[in-house]
């Protein structure tokens, strides 16, 4: 069992820069993939960017390539996403998600945390 709570969400204008963070419980976090996703009002949860347990590989969104950064600190149980650049379109709910597959880099994801609210300002 992994349990994840987000944090580092807010408002921010746009052309700003926010880093979310997710922190795992767990003695295990090393061997889960990672992944965030995020979910618009109205619109479906959708996937934003993953890393493997290593870190060494990481797969984004078209939406936000060059803009997202995904890491991770395995000693810390720490998934990051460095988000630079916000536009509007990036307003949502921010979720995390773990997979028992050390490799993935899509999902399945096994476990959800419960979301930071990311809100940009034009």
């Amino acid at each position: 069992q992994v349990q994840l709570v987000e944090s580092g969400g807010g408002l921010v204008q746009a052309g700003g820069s926010l880093r979310l963070s997710c922190a795992a419980s767990g003695r295990t976090f090393g061997s889960y993939a990672m992944g965030w996703f995020r979910q618009a009002p109205g619109k479906d949860r959708e996937f934003v960017a993953g890393i493997n347990s290593s870190g060494r590989s990481t797969n984004y969104a078209d939406s936000v390539k060059g803009r997202f950064t995904c890491s991770r600190d395995n000693p810390k149980n720490t998934v990051y996403l460095q988000m630079n650049s916000l536009n509007p379109e990036d307003t949502a709910v921010y979720y995390c998600a773990a997979s028992a597959n050390p490799r993935a880099l899509t999902g399945p994801y096994n476990y959800w945390g419960q979301g930071t609210q990311v809100t940009v300002s034009s």
